[in-house]
């Protein structure tokens, strides 16, 4: 006689978890991608602003990248090379959690809206549109983070403050956490000629690059992602894919992602460094983006828009890598 079936035993569980607990898993798989990969690339995303904001200066102050890095290295030492990261470090989780976590519900909608499955695989259109959206949701969520504690302003101008003129270039201690929370907000003790409107500056440049680059990202993942598991079997789903595909399809979409969007970041950085490297004073009209932007490429065109977009696509590559093969792995571990 077979014995009644314990209705606590483990396959009575549901395999699909619910919302809540999915969507806490998005935030924690995120946030711990976010900040590995941030504390690999910092060095040289401090390059990439460092470039960007000589764009409109008269004599450059570096040749390049690797002139950049070298000189970084012997005036400043490795805590020059990771000057400013403690406030990256808590935006890239912010961030992170926020795309994947934003990026699944959103996918979940566009299932709702058109009577499909759960389970059903969305076409890469609907995936650039969930991206996109994950994308804008992300940059409201940092310019509201921004006004209380400007995380990508502070990163700017902690990257800058060495090579400015002026007081902003004063050595700040970080020997602790507490110092280095103090340095983080330096650059920005003094006094804002915009007031709290100033902590908003190069908005409209963050959320471009949110935006196109949320769908340019996760499209090209997806895209790049499924091609690779429909080679080992087409009945393979994206579930199944194995650690080298997360992290070849997320380099390339890590790429992509920073290739597109760079114009648009390059403007955005000299808008926030503009007033320590080259103070216009009171009565100047403040920059815009549009008129940075115009600025720029009279300087220099297309290459000036596009300063520094060597380095940051050369660390976007095995930065992306890191972000997705983290997430996928702790999805298909825990998840």
């Amino acid at each position: 006689m077979e014995a009644a079936s314990d209705p606590l035993s483990w396959d009575s569980i549901p395999s699909t978890p619910s919302s809540a607990m999915r969507a806490l898993k998005d935030i924690t798989f995120g946030s711990i991608a976010g900040m590995v990969s941030k504390v690999f690339e910092h060095p040289f995303d401090l390059t990439k602003v460092r470039l960007q904001s000589q764009v409109l200066d008269t004599t450059a102050r570096f040749n390049g990248p690797i002139d950049c890095l070298v000189k970084t290295w012997k005036n400043e030492g490795v805590r020059g090379l990771y000057r400013g990261l403690p406030a990256p470090i808590v935006a890239a989780m912010l961030e992170n959690a926020s795309l994947f976590m934003s990026y699944s519900e959103l996918q979940d909608m566009i299932r709702r809206v058109n009577s499909q499955p759960i389970s059903h695989d969305l076409s890469l259109p609907q995936l650039a549109l969930a991206g996109a959206g994950a994308g804008a949701i992300t940059s409201f969520l940092l310019q509201v983070t921004h006004t209380f504690t400007p995380v990508e302003l502070v990163k700017c101008k902690m990257q800058v403050q060495m090579i400015a003129p002026g007081p902003l270039s004063a050595s700040i201690p970080e020997s602790t956490a507490a110092a280095a929370l103090n340095s983080s907000l330096g650059p920005i003790s003094r006094p804002l000629p915009e007031g709290l409107r100033g902590l908003w500056l190069g908005q409209t440049g963050t959320l471009i690059r949110e935006c196109g680059g949320g769908a340019a990202w996760f499209t090209t993942k997806e895209f790049v992602g499924t091609t690779l598991i429909k080679r080992r079997g087409s009945e393979l789903t994206r579930k199944d894919i194995v650690p080298w595909e997360s992290a070849l399809s997320g380099a390339c979409a890590g790429g992509i992602f920073n290739f597109s969007m760079f114009p648009a970041d390059s403007i955005k950085s000299t808008m926030q460094t503009e007033e320590d490297l080259r103070p216009r004073g009171s009565n100047a009209p403040k920059p815009t983006f549009l008129g940075t932007a115009k600025a720029m490429y009279k300087a220099q065109g297309v290459k000036g828009l596009y300063a520094g977009c060597g380095i940051t696509v050369a660390r976007s590559i095995p930065s992306s890598a890191i972000i997705f093969l983290i997430y996928d792995g702790l999805s298909s571990r825990f998840g």
